[in-house]
């Protein structure tokens, strides 16, 4: 049976997992700041992205996201585990991306990703924080 503390460790990494999620949809990219710790190591080379520390990810990210009009995070198969100060977790993300159109009057595409969040997870003075985030691809289709 789970006890109390490791049901709120739980829940509050699930929620830092959502929060990570609403910065990037809502492009509040300086709210990653409450997610990762500053030397966190982050991988989206599966998913034709960069590799690198939190700082010069978050600045790519903030380069790169806005060249696409819509997109969202939709997380599932939430999977922790908790080992005193720190924590593993692997997350289920679909995540479609409407792509920029060719032409002025093109229909609008779509880049449907599924992959994985392999994340590693340390407990701070703040709450827990993401020290490792690697993405492993499982499918993507332009529709």
């Amino acid at each position: 049976m789970l006890s109390l503390e490791e049901i709120s460790d739980r829940l509050e990494i699930q929620q830092l997992l959502v929060a990570y999620s609403t910065a990037i949809d809502t492009r509040q990219f300086d709210d990653l700041a409450q997610v990762f710790t500053p030397d966190a190591y982050i991988d989206y080379r599966a998913m034709g992205g960069i590799d690198g520390h939190f700082p010069e990810v978050k600045e790519w990210l903030a380069q790169v996201l806005p060249n696409f009009p819509a997109y969202a995070h939709m997380l599932g198969n939430f999977d922790v585990t908790i080992t005193g100060d720190t924590a593993k977790s692997r997350t289920i993300c679909f995540n479609p991306m409407v792509l920029p159109a060719a032409e002025a009057d093109a229909q609008p595409q779509v880049l449907f990703c599924g992959l994985w969040y392999e994340d590693e997870f340390v407990r701070t003075a703040e709450g827990w924080r993401m020290t490792r985030r690697v993405e492993t691809k499982c499918f993507d289709r332009v529709v």
